[in-house]
């Protein structure tokens, strides 16, 4: 497709939507076609109502493991054929905080899925649409909780105990060290502006601008 499709990944606090948008105001004047921001869950109207289901308490009914991975799964089949393919295809460039890569971190090291079972599902969700970068935005989850808790009320995620954390951090380890191509990891714990220059040294690359 003509358009260019960026991922941003990362632990809870980690600063994804923050430099999505100065992502955005950067590249827009250098991209010939449109620059947008995305996310998942909730990049459509149903993304957005299975977004709400997902992150919200439960005191009653918790809801279940494999329901929490089809309900993402739903929710990026969805968001890929009906928003994100059609951007791609007329140019665009997509800027997406997270993707498939948090459904492997969250649900498979998170929560002890399969990691086979989910591969065939973010196979089926995406039906093979994968990133053209990721850049992984590493925190120590300490510290990007921390600033989660600054920000809003903690959603289902943001509450859940550290060690779920921390096994989503390995995740993210695993991942990165397994896709070194697609993959790029950047230090999220310093300055909001040295971050984005690093995201920004990278995308010159990636993209060849001057």
């Amino acid at each position: 497709m003509p358009g260019k499709f960026i991922v941003l990944e990362g632990v809870e606090g980690s600063g994804k939507t923050t430099q999505l948008q100065r992502l955005q105001q950067w590249l827009s004047p250098q991209w010939p076609k449109e620059v947008v921001i995305t996310r998942e869950p909730g990049g459509t109207q149903l993304g957005g109502e299975l977004r709400q289901i997902l992150l919200a308490h439960r005191d009653g009914e918790p809801m279940q493991e494999r329901a929490e991975l089809l309900l993402y799964a739903a929710d990026r089949a969805q968001h890929v054929e009906g928003w994100i393919k059609p951007q791609l295809a007329a140019g665009a460039m997509v800027l997406c905080d997270r993707y498939t890569d948090s459904t492997v971190a969250y649900q498979g090291y998170g929560r002890g899925l399969s990691l086979e079972l989910i591969s065939q599902i973010n196979q089926l969700a995406t039906n093979g649409l994968t990133s053209d970068l990721t850049i992984w935005l590493d925190i120590d989850v300490e510290i990007g909780l921390a600033r989660a808790k600054k920000r809003s009320t903690l959603d289902r995620f943001e509450q859940a105990n550290i060690e779920f954390h921390r096994r989503i951090q390995t995740g993210y380890q695993a991942l990165a060290k397994a896709n070194p191509q697609r993959i790029m990891r950047v230090d999220a714990s310093r300055s909001i502006e040295a971050v984005t220059t690093q995201l920004q040294d990278i995308l010159k690359k990636f993209l060849n601008l001057d």
